[in-house]
């Protein structure tokens, strides 16, 4: 399998495959919401959208990077995001990263989302489904984001390998900008847990697929296999 690493700016053209890496945290904690229940999770485009979407359905729960915020339910920590119970529930998306990642590859005929925590569900996902190339989007950083990097070059050597070491990938995503600033308060809407639960490899055992539904890019979880 060809791999390619781009960051969002490198996108020039939609890929037929693409995986969407947000270690660190949009797409970690994707991941716990489903892990807490969550049925679905739409992406938004901007926060004026997510509180838009949120007036319309006011059980959806509405999250955002950044600290608390009139509108919002909550905050894109894995580690405050694991007290919620959203059994059922549909959640409203928006960050930084992540979500511009996903909304980026909209069009490209499969879109899974990943971090460590979902990693080897999703080089399962791809292994199934077979294919030549897949577009890794480091969304961090202009892709320059070692943490999402790191992620997305194990995700590519796990598709191909029978065994990889991962020690190597999570000391680069332990050691990356991003993990310096949420152990340094930088980030606001921060766990001191994050960074923990933003390096737990295969945490979960479903893949995150990305698909269009009325004219919205909705995210769910799914068996790691295609």
């Amino acid at each position: 399998m060809k791999a390619r690493f781009l960051g969002i700016p490198e996108l020039v053209e939609t890929p037929p495959v693409a995986v969407v890496v947000d270690v660190m945290r949009a797409c970690t904690v994707a991941a716990w919401a489903f892990a807490q229940g969550a049925e679905k999770i739409v992406l938004a485009e901007s926060p004026d959208e997510a509180l838009a979407l949120k007036a319309r359905h006011p059980d959806w729960v509405a999250l955002k990077d950044g600290p608390p915020a009139p509108g919002f339910d909550a905050v894109n920590s894995p580690g405050l995001l694991r007290s919620l119970d959203l059994g059922g529930r549909t959640v409203v998306q928006k960050t930084t990263a992540g979500t511009v990642g996903a909304l980026a590859v909209k069009d490209a005929s499969l879109v899974l989302c990943a971090g460590f925590v979902v990693a080897e569900a999703t080089a399962r996902f791809l292994r199934g489904r077979g294919g030549d190339s897949v577009t890794f989007v480091v969304t961090g950083e202009d892709g320059r984001a070692d943490e999402d990097l790191a992620c997305a070059q194990y995700i590519a050597r796990r598709v191909t390998e029978d065994v990889t070491d991962a020690d190597g990938f999570l000391r680069r995503a332990g050691a990356s900008r991003a993990a310096r600033e949420l152990a340094e308060g930088v980030r606001q809407g921060v766990h001191p847990d994050d960074i923990a639960l933003c390096l737990e490899l295969d945490r979960f055992p479903f893949a995150m697929v990305a698909t269009s539904e009325d004219s919205l890019m909705v995210l769910r979880s799914h068996p790691g296999h295609a």
